[in-house]
């Protein structure tokens, strides 16, 4: 909770007090303190930003102030049944909401992301570009173009005063996730108010240093930002990370003149997904035309001279694994590849990938207890190890028993515990620890593959951080 938020709940449970318990209902505090709740709302509102969560804190507010203004009504005659209704209404369920309103905000909280472990603070820019020799396939339109938006994270100057970007802007864009999960459309709009570690426009680290590139590719239904857990430790390490927002894949696109470009529920039929996925793939090496464009000439005048697209990779999670998984088959300027918790597609099965690889899943019996079907747990399987198996160069297989599919990505701390497992949002293993073994596995990939920082220990064998983790290398 916010401060303003802890400390209106605290004024409530204190007028509360004031106004049920005898002793204190005719104490100067009780006058005072229904007023003061209005002006915390006011002033939380104002200040931090009103949302769905607080709806009963403010009611209550309203409602007890009522209640206070009852005995003065009947001592003037006028309305007094009324009002003793309503403080004996409110005297009755003012515990129940009290309650609920500390509880909304616990469960649906406002978070700063964890700081970054890297020495690098961060950057952020948001680019559209319209590809203009590629035809919209999601849209009956002729004559509709692809256009994409894509954020990019680098590492920046250090600027501690400087403000942070929010980790949306418009929550209303999960409303496909929420509805997946029984929810209702709005459920997310709170995360507009979520704080990353990000600076947005800030200038460039020092330096004339290059940085590798890394593309992201998100999950079916989801948006650029749910894995900024591993964006941002990345980019503090030393990369640039661009990640596509895939427009009628993603949860919703919102292109600069207004238009959203909605999920497209067709992607929820596996053989239509499986005939998109190359063109998504595509996405990616527009996106990779469009970097090496801005390394020339940024218009906003950070990244030009500073894209080492030499040294390339790209990851995804979930589709976006599979996206990954294709663009690197179809990709050679992509020379490291890392596909979380997904099936590889037909393509890549069939002719295997060039690159060096890694997979982070889970073993089969916790996809089994997540609820997966065995068809889909036999494929994901399959797939990763055959492709595994047939890599020319490094190969790591990361499988992280009791890690469910949202573990890899943000979702977890979207809502808090119990209710993030009760919403499959979170397994049975501690959701920052998966984080944190995410992170550091794809970090000593990517230093390896891309950095040539071949001392890896965490890739040469099982690690005694990480006892549960089961893992696997192939080397030529």
């Amino acid at each position: 909770m916010r401060p303003l938020e802890v400390l209106l709940t605290l004024v409530n449970l204190a007028t509360f007090a004031a106004l049920v318990f005898p002793r204190w209902r005719a104490s100067r505090a009780a006058r005072i303190l229904p007023f003061t709740a209005l002006l915390v709302v006011s002033a939380q509102i104002l200040l931090e930003g009103a949302r769905w969560q607080m709806v009963p804190a403010y009611a209550l507010s309203v409602l007890f102030l009522l209640i206070s203004l009852a005995p003065t009504v009947k001592r003037a005659g006028a309305y007094g049944p009324l009002w003793r209704a309503v403080g004996y209404t409110g005297a009755t369920f003012g515990a129940v909401v009290l309650a609920l309103s500390g509880l909304l905000p616990l469960a649906f909280p406002v978070l700063r992301f964890p700081a970054p472990t890297g020495p690098h603070a961060i950057g952020t820019l948001t680019y559209h570009w319209v590809d203009a020799a590629r035809p919209e396939i999601f849209t009956a339109d002729p004559n509709d173009q692809r256009e994409l938006t894509v954020q990019v994270w680098y590492p920046a100057r250090a600027n501690p005063s400087a403000p942070r970007a929010p980790y949306m802007r418009d929550g209303s864009v999960l409303a496909p996730v929420a509805r997946l999960l029984h929810l209702p459309g709005w459920v997310f709009t709170h995360l507009k108010y979520d704080m990353t570690n990000a600076m947005p426009s800030a200038p460039m680290a020092d330096g004339a240093e290059v940085f590798p590139v890394l593309i992201f590719s998100h999950g079916r239904g989801g948006v650029r930002l749910h894995n900024t857990f591993q964006v941002e430790e990345l980019v503090s390490h030393g990369y640039v990370v661009a990640a596509i927002d895939h427009p009628y894949a993603a949860a919703g696109v919102d292109f600069p003149d207004g238009r959203r470009a909605n999920f497209d529920t067709r992607m929820m039929d596996r053989r239509f997904q499986d005939r998109v996925v190359p063109f998504l793939a595509q996405d990616v090496s527009f996106t990779l035309n469009q970097l090496a464009a801005i390394n020339q000439s940024d218009p906003s005048g950070i990244l030009a001279g500073r894209l080492d697209l030499q040294r390339a990779g790209m990851f995804g999670v979930s589709l976006g694994g599979a996206v990954t998984a294709q663009a690197c088959h179809n990709d050679a300027r992509l020379r490291a590849c890392l596909a979380m918790d997904v099936y590889m597609p037909a393509d890549v099965v069939r002719n295997g990938l060039r690159q060096p690889t890694m997979w982070i899943s889970r073993d089969a019996d916790t996809m089994r207890r997540e609820g997966w079907a065995q068809t889909d747990i036999d494929e994901t399987q399959t797939t990763m190890r055959s492709v595994y198996e047939s890599l020319p160069g490094d190969g790591y297989l990361v499988l992280v028993p009791n890690m469910f599919h949202q573990n890899l990505s943000d979702f977890p701390y979207f809502v808090a515990s119990p209710l993030d497992v009760w919403l499959g949002l979170d397994g049975p293993i501690d959701a920052r620890r998966a984080h944190n073994i995410i992170n550091a596995y794809s970090r000593a990939f990517f230093d390896r593959s891309l950095k040539g920082v071949t001392a890896q220990p965490l890739l040469d064998g099982p690690a005694s951080q990480y006892p549960d983790v089961l893992f696997e290398a192939r080397r030529p």
